[in-house]
């Protein structure tokens, strides 16, 4: 009988570990707070109250599609750099012009967020514009990863 009893107490343990983690990642899903490929602003923009947050999240989604093409061109001069980075003979200028452009198209898709979350920051009472600022402020403190 001891026998059982403790394969029993084991079960119930097991159990309600599962039970926990259930619970717990049903109220993730839930809570709204996933971040998946999330920018910078994105991320500072979860600390404002759901009701402005929402409409943020949205204006800098919009934006995103918006420039769908310049990150599509992006990633299409990544790929060229890598395959450029493939060949036997190694042509250096054609990379580094590749990398150029990728990061060019880059930034411009950092500036047209950049400028689409500070006009919907104008919108926003001073005390939210202030729970923005906290939040990239306390974004820009993070500690580096340590090298490897």
């Amino acid at each position: 009988m001891s026998k059982l009893r403790i394969a029993l107490a084991v079960s119930i343990v097991l159990n309600l570990f599962l039970a926990g983690a259930l619970a717990s990642g049903y109220l993730t899903l839930r809570s709204g707070t996933r971040m998946i490929n999330a920018g910078s602003l994105r991320i500072a923009g979860a600390e404002l109250p759901a009701g402005v947050r929402r409409p943020f999240r949205a204006a800098l989604r919009e934006t995103r599609r918006s420039m769908r093409p310049t990150i599509d061109a992006a990633r299409a001069a990544k790929a060229q750099a890598a395959l450029l980075l493939r060949q036997p003979a190694f042509d250096q200028a054609a990379t580094l012009a590749a990398l150029d452009r990728a990061r060019a198209a880059d930034l411009a898709v950092r500036a047209a967020l950049e400028r689409r979350a500070v006009a919907y920051a104008a919108s926003l009472s001073p005390a939210e514009r202030a729970t923005l600022a906290d939040a990239m402020k306390r974004r820009s403190v993070r500690v580096p990863p340590a090298p490897e």
